[in-house]
């Protein structure tokens, strides 16, 4: 059993809506991810989404191709991205970990010696964005028989029948994303978002989150009202690269803190 299932019933039980920020491994270099992680975490993150490089990252916008990009540059692969996870694990870092990224790097290094090393790093959940439930079954099965949680994406586009698709074959949470398009942190969320998310919730008892899009508290605040994990991620990467170097953690934290409700909007800043 991964991590993913206790976090989120904490969260549940102290009625808070789940954090889940995003960063992609390797920016804005590799050697802050150690630091950032833990700004996050002391800010309130319930769970982490870190992001493994990828060169044709058709889901996202302007904002994660640039982190992607810079991470590439600095020679970041998925070995890279596992060794990351084990050096976090190694640190004490407790909260669920899941890596985002694109199908290629897995099937390159092998679906099923990827499920073992993955799990054995210490990550506990994969979110794969261009991998359709119906092309999934050798990675599903890796998966399943070592503990990790494969968590589908569905769309507003999405119809009933593959929403319940996705519903079979989905563990740990549904990511519902919340706009037909790319990620990019917006100003307001979709006046359609919620009928989206009740026909998803309709199907299924596994926990919803929420992403794309999402940059500010009352954004989190309004995701909590349907779902229970909200994914903070072009936002955060923004406030990353405004911020000087000696600067960033500290900045990621006070954000952070916002979203999760630990602190006033006043105390940090608002990256919509």
């Amino acid at each position: 059993m991964s991590r993913i299932g206790p976090a989120l019933a904490a969260a549940r039980e102290q009625g808070r809506t789940a954090l889940a920020p995003f960063l992609t491994i390797g920016y804005p270099e590799p050697a802050a991810l150690p630091g950032l992680v833990a700004a996050l975490v002391e800010g309130g993150a319930d769970m982490l989404e870190l992001g493994v490089p990828f060169s044709d990252p058709l889901a996202d916008g302007a904002t994660i191709q640039r982190a992607n990009f810079v991470a590439l540059q600095h020679g970041v692969t998925m070995s890279a991205c596992l060794e990351a996870v084990r050096a976090l694990r190694a640190r004490g870092l407790e909260v669920p970990v899941l890596l985002m990224g694109y199908y290629n790097p897995i099937l390159a290094y092998g679906p099923e010696v990827f499920a073992t090393d993955a799990a054995a790093a210490g990550v506990d959940g994969l979110i794969v964005v261009d991998l359709p439930p119906e092309e999934a079954s050798t990675l599903q099965e890796g998966c399943r028989a070592r503990g990790l949680d494969l968590v589908y994406l569905l769309a507003p586009t999405s119809t009933a029948e593959r929403v319940g698709l996705v519903a079979r074959q989905a563990s740990g949470f549904i990511y519902c994303v919340s706009v037909a398009g790319v990620t990019g942190a917006r100003s307001s969320l979709p006046p359609e978002l919620p009928a989206f998310v009740e026909g998803v919730r309709w199907q299924t008892t596994l926990p919803l989150a929420v992403g794309f899009g999402i940059s500010r508290r009352e954004h989190v605040e309004a995701v909590g009202r349907i779902a229970d994990i909200a994914v903070v991620g072009s936002a955060l990467i923004d406030v990353i690269e405004a911020s000087p170097a000696r600067e960033r953690e500290a900045r990621v934290k006070a954000y952070v803190e916002v979203l999760s409700g630990r602190r006033g909007a006043a105390g940090g800043r608002d990256a919509g």
